[in-house]
Parts: C-alpha cells; structure tokens; sequence
C-alpha cells in the first residue's frame, strides 16, 4: 500500500535550512592614565571581545599599550572601538601588536573607531601599524580626538594597498578615513579620505597617489609643533612633504609600497616624537 494512502495528510517536503549568519568581531578597549609626581600610573584597563590591549614593560617613563585584534583581522561586519585617556602630566603610547589586515568584504564594511582625549601638559602617541587592505575589502574608521592647549598629540596612520612582494593587487575598495582633531574645544584639524571604486585607476593619477602602493597621514599637536619641520623633511626626502601653522604639523608619504614606506616612517616618528623611536614592536 502506498504510504500516502495510510496518512491523513499530505506529505510536505523539508524547507531548505537557511544559512548560518556569519560571525562578525566586536572588540572594545578602553585605557586611561594619570600622571603623579612625574610618573604615569595606570588608572583603568578594559577589553571586551577580541579587543585585547596589553602593557609591555618599558623604561621610558610612559605607558606603552599594545592593541590587539585577536580575531585575526577584519572583514564586513565587524567593529572595534578604543577609548584612551591620557590624564593632566601623563604620557602614554599605543600601537598594534601586528599591522591590521582587512580582508574582502561579503557585505557590509569593517568599522574602526578611536576616541582619544589629553589633558593638560600630557601627552599621547598613537602608533598603530600598517593596515593592509586586501580586494574588495571595505573599512571605515573615525579618530575623535581632544587636546588640552599645553597638551601633545602625535598621530600616525598608514595604509598599503596589497602587499606587492607578495603579488596582490586590488582592484575595487571602499575606504573611508575621517578625523577630527580639536584643541581646548577647538575644531584645530579635520581630514576626509575616500579611496573606492577603480582602485588602479584612481591610484595611477597623478593628484592622488601617483602610481604609490602605500601612503601614510602623521599629525603632531603641539605649541612647539613647527619645531621638527625641518627634520621632518628631510626624513620624509621625496616621498611626501610637510607643512606647519597654528601649532599643528602635517605630513603626507606616499611610497611605491609598505617596506618603503616604514623605512620612511621609522625615522619620521622619530623627527616628530623628539628622537624617541617607534614603538618595541615595530620591526622592518
């Protein structure tokens, strides 16, 4: 006998099972120091996700954080956000334990944000290493960041576009870089960069990137910001160029790709720092 002549209904076939959403990396981090007596003292350390800061031991009187995306980089989707607030007379440096890759995006875009605050007679480096963007990857990041008058901040943030050495080209990106740097409340420095669609089209043009495969953005904020200008120059050479006024410094490199370009920022971040090196975890 049939078995749909022994059921009192009809027999529906199994719906397809519907995909699994694909996970994302959420990550938050959070430090802040006060300076005491000349010394700067560790006050609050958070982490959340797979954003992991650690403290490595130095010996030059600031802290020295090390981000960490232990997700193992970044694709659409994810988010990651960093809060450091370096007190009245502290000093503090962060960077990256390895340059962030951001790999191709499905949907949606990798989102990064950095809200970063100095007081007074304090001072902030931030050092994060190259990002590596990889084909049709997409990422947007936002630095917010306030500076009390007396204050010093150094920025630094660069980008290759594929590693050459290792035969990656790209073809189409979606980046999107905003900054918004304010002194004693002041609108002081305001950046936008887009970089998407033809992305070796758009990078052969000669107003843009002129052929390069890496290009960095360093500010420094400071009264005294017009001091290394011209030791700024003349570490930078032919790959870029730097301008003063209104106690900020500006400066732009633009290298054939990511090995030039950290030979280049080594001894910049030197100039801008006061002689003082790139963080222990940097390496060519």
């Amino acid at each position: 006998m049939a078995l749909a002549a022994v059921l009192p209904f009809p027999v529906q076939p199994e719906p397809p099972a519907s995909a699994p959403a694909p996970q994302r990396s959420r990550g938050r981090g959070r430090l802040t120091v006060r300076g005491e007596s000349g010394v700067t003292r560790l006050v609050e350390l958070f982490q959340e996700g797979s954003a992991k800061l650690r403290l490595p031991r130095t010996r030059t009187g600031a802290v020295e954080a090390v981000m960490i995306n232990s997700g193992g980089g970044m694709t659409g989707g994810d988010r990651f956000s960093w809060t450091v607030d370096v007190g009245d007379g502290a000093t503090a440096v962060l960077t990256t334990q390895a340059c962030e890759k951001v790999y191709r995006a499905d949907e949606g875009r990798a989102e990064v944000a950095a809200r970063l605050t100095v007081g007074a007679g304090a001072r902030l480096d931030w050092l994060p290493q190259e990002t590596i963007l990889f084909d049709r990857s997409a990422l947007s990041r936002t630095i917010e960041a306030d500076v009390a008058g007396d204050g010093r901040l150094l920025l630094a943030e660069s980008v290759v576009l594929g590693r050459r050495a290792m035969g990656e080209t790209l073809s189409r990106v979606a980046f999107h870089d905003r900054w918004r740097v304010r002194r004693d409340g002041r609108l002081l420095f305001a950046d936008d960069l887009r970089l998407d669609g033809d992305i070796p089209a758009r990078a052969a043009s000669p107003p843009l990137l002129g052929g390069a495969g890496a290009f960095a953005t360093l500010l420094l904020v400071a009264p005294d910001a017009a001091g290394p200008l011209d030791a700024i120059r003349a570490a930078v050479g032919s790959l870029g160029g730097a301008s003063a006024f209104d106690g900020k410094l500006v400066v732009r490199i633009a290298a054939p790709d990511g090995l030039t370009l950290r030979r280049a920022l080594l001894p910049a971040i030197a100039a801008l720092s006061g002689g003082r090196p790139a963080p222990s975890v940097w390496t060519l």
